[in-house]
């Protein structure tokens, strides 16, 4: 799966698990951090995101990216090797 193709499904499970951010412009250069969530909501929102893509990995391997498009391209790769 391409990372345009995660990149939505990573701001819907933010608007989940923070409904505040309803109707925030999302941008690929932004950080869950920057966008007011805990290392908790940090944690579930990409629980959120594994499930919706049926991927199994580790949370630590999703500590690397510093923005939602680092993010999405990681799991994009995560998803192309399970693929494989």
């Amino acid at each position: 799966m391409r990372s345009e193709e995660i990149l939505p499904l990573i701001t819907e499970a933010i608007v989940e698990v923070l409904p505040e951010l309803d109707g925030h412009p999302f941008t690929a250069s932004d950080s869950l951090e920057a966008l007011g969530a805990d290392s908790m909501d940090r944690a579930e929102i990409v629980m959120v995101v594994l499930e919706r893509l049926d991927l199994e990995i580790p949370l630590v391997d999703t500590h690397g990216p510093r923005n939602l498009g680092e993010l999405a391209e990681l799991l994009g790769e995560k998803t192309s090797a399970r693929a494989r």
